[in-house]
């Protein structure tokens, strides 16, 4: 057995209070190593007296009474096999050791000091056994349960429609859903125009927006803050984003507002302050400043910065980095959380660029968050791994790229194999608890990707099968704006277009697909955020994968044909399918097309 694979670590997300009474347990073995795996447990100080011959406890050794409950394969990578049981608790604490049988009949036992030989007295007497000493309620990891029956979209303002045309800046561009934008284009979308298609929204069946930053700056993504207390001037003004929220919330629809703490723009007064008097500045502390004077040698085109004395985001100069660990931003930034809640009743932040700031600002910023709403969604943009924001004092939820990605580079561009793309699945599925991959953001494309249907070629039957597979995936979907009209464009700015308000530019077919979509998603939220998932089918060498998702007596299976040929097979209650011919009970899959039924 291959001792040095096998991996444990209490108190994260191998060891995990799910519910108040329920706790999770993971272990990780070597692929296809394991015959059996056992977890032994009980209450830390549960013991009996040994019995002597003569009847005679006095100087015995009392045994541990521990239990045995057999473990679960529950997902597998290209490497490894993952183990997992959910344990009801007696008590709130729990002492835990791990009996691993091979497939040849060898056995070790994983204790906190590694593994070892088994040996029965390892269990009797319990040594160097993993400790949870005590399950406090409030640590543990809470997600809000409306997440999980949400489908997000997401909202460009400035690309989705121009609802007041006195609000314009100068040199509007006429609104022309078939140009490609170029970076410092304005159309003149507005919050008024948001409001006028929120019916749009509720036909489609959403019930989240996603807003990017609505806040006064001068460009327009926004994302160069110049006042983060007022609204753009030209989006609208307060009243009216209070109006629109009141609106979404009266049809079901939560909001969420993109916060962008990491930097501010170059026109903020806080920064002019600085250029103004250097390092006599009052803010001079609030930015990460190297040297003086603040400055830059700027690129030909003005957009990079050489030889800055600053810190900024990326290379941009016009966004210079905010020092986070400073007690008066902490208390700014603070300050503008909290507002937007209490005087607009947003249901959730967004946070740009969030890996880039101090863990002790978040933990401040959930706190903050927490006290002033409850069921409060925080989704951090992380791209990469994000265990160390999601163990539950800091962001409810990453934007899933790396899962999501996972499944583009396989379905969508062909990179990978459905083998490699499952086990990729599975490894991002391992690196958190349960209750957070049930509210991850997933999303396949937005205003920092190319359009998805622009990866998929313009393959419209293609993006139709890589969204239903995904809408089967655990966590939230999102709608980037305009793809439920199949709006194409690669990448930014080219993934920033007007969103098409005239019959003739719009894909119906597309958006009665979408419509369908997110219906069943919405019908089966409970379900697919928490049930299991199985991986019946994976075939490299016809295309076919086949997943189910299970509760209860409750099942979903979906079919999905990446291969060069139809594939037939069996259904009971069809659901929801594209190029999938149906007799009876009988199913005939075309390449690119999809199958969900009842199981």
């Amino acid at each position: 057995m291959n001792t040095a694979a096998i991996y444990h670590r209490p108190e994260s997300e191998f060891a995990f209070l799910y519910k108040v009474d329920e706790v999770r347990i993971r272990i990780r073995t070597a692929i296809d190593d394991a015959a059996k795996v056992e977890l032994i447990y009980a209450d830390p100080y549960d013991f009996s007296e040994v019995m002597l011959s003569n009847g005679d406890s006095s100087g015995a050794t009392p045994d541990w009474q521990f239990l045995t409950i057999e473990m679960q394969k529950v997902v597998t990578t290209e490497s490894h096999d993952y183990y997992q049981v959910a344990v009801d608790l007696a008590h709130k604490r729990m002492d835990y050791l791990f009996v691993i049988t091979g497939q040849e009949g060898e056995k070790v036992v994983l204790t906190d000091r590694g593994a070892m030989p088994y040996d029965i007295e390892l269990l009797t007497k319990k040594y160097a056994a993993f400790r949870l000493p005590f399950f406090h309620e409030v640590d543990r990891f809470k997600a809000p349960d409306w997440v999980k029956d949400t489908v997000w979209y997401q909202i460009f303002p400035e690309r989705f429609a121009n609802g007041d045309k006195s609000l314009d800046p100068e040199n509007v561009k006429a609104w022309d859903p078939t140009e490609t934008p170029e970076r410092e284009d304005f159309y003149g979308g507005d919050l008024q125009g948001v409001l006028d298609h929120l019916d749009h929204l509720a036909e489609l069946g959403v019930n989240g927006i996603y807003f990017t930053p609505v806040f006064k700056a001068p460009t327009n993504h926004k994302y160069d803050t110049q006042d983060y207390l007022e609204i753009d001037p030209h989006f609208g003004d307060k009243a009216l984003f209070k109006k629109l929220i009141d609106e979404a919330h009266a049809r079901g629809i939560k909001v969420m507002i993109d916060a962008v703490f990491n930097h501010i723009g170059d026109e903020s007064p806080q920064w002019q302050d600085v250029l103004k008097n250097q390092e006599k500045s009052k803010y001079a502390d609030w930015f990460h400043i190297n040297k003086f004077p603040a400055s830059y040698v700027a690129t030909d085109n003005n957009e990079f910065a050489v030889d800055a004395t600053y810190e900024t985001f990326a290379f941009t100069p016009h966004m210079p980095k905010l020092n986070t660990a400073n007690p008066e931003v902490i208390d700014y930034l603070l300050h503008i959380t909290t507002y937007w809640i209490k005087a607009f009743d947003i249901d959730a932040w967004r946070l740009d660029v969030a890996d880039e700031i101090d863990h002790t600002f978040w933990k401040k910023f959930r706190k903050a968050c927490d006290e002033v709403k409850k069921d409060f969604y925080i989704l951090g943009e992380v791209w990469h791994s994000s265990q160390p924001w999601l163990v539950g004092d800091e962001f409810s939820a990453v934007m899933n790229y790396a899962y999501t990605g996972a499944i583009a580079d396989s379905i969508v561009k062909g990179k990978t194999t459905l083998t490699q793309m499952v086990a990729a699945l599975n490894t991002q599925l391992m690196l958190y608890r349960d209750q957070t991959n049930q509210v991850m953001f997933n999303v396949l494309d937005s205003h920092d990707t190319p359009r998805l249907l622009t990866e998929c070629e313009e393959d419209k039957d293609l993006m139709k099968q890589v969204e239903a597979f995904t809408y089967l995936q655990p966590g939230v979907p999102c709608i980037y704006y305009g793809d439920e009209y199949a709006v194409t464009g690669g990448g930014d700015p080219a993934c920033r277009k007007v969103m098409p308000w005239t019959a003739e530019h719009q894909d119906q077919e597309m958006f009665a697909f979408f419509k369908a979509l997110v219906a069943f998603r919405k019908e089966n939220s409970k379900l697919l955020s928490e049930c299991t998932m199985d991986w019946c089918v994976v075939s490299d060498e016809n295309g076919v994968i086949q997943l189910q998702r299970k509760l209860g007596e409750d099942v979903l299976i979906g079919t999905f044909n990446t291969g060069k040929k139809a594939v037939d097979g069996e259904l009971k209650d069809l659901m929801l399918s594209n190029l999938a011919t149906i007799d009876g009970k009988n199913v005939s899959i075309a390449p690119n097309g999809f199958a969900i039924s009842k199981g």
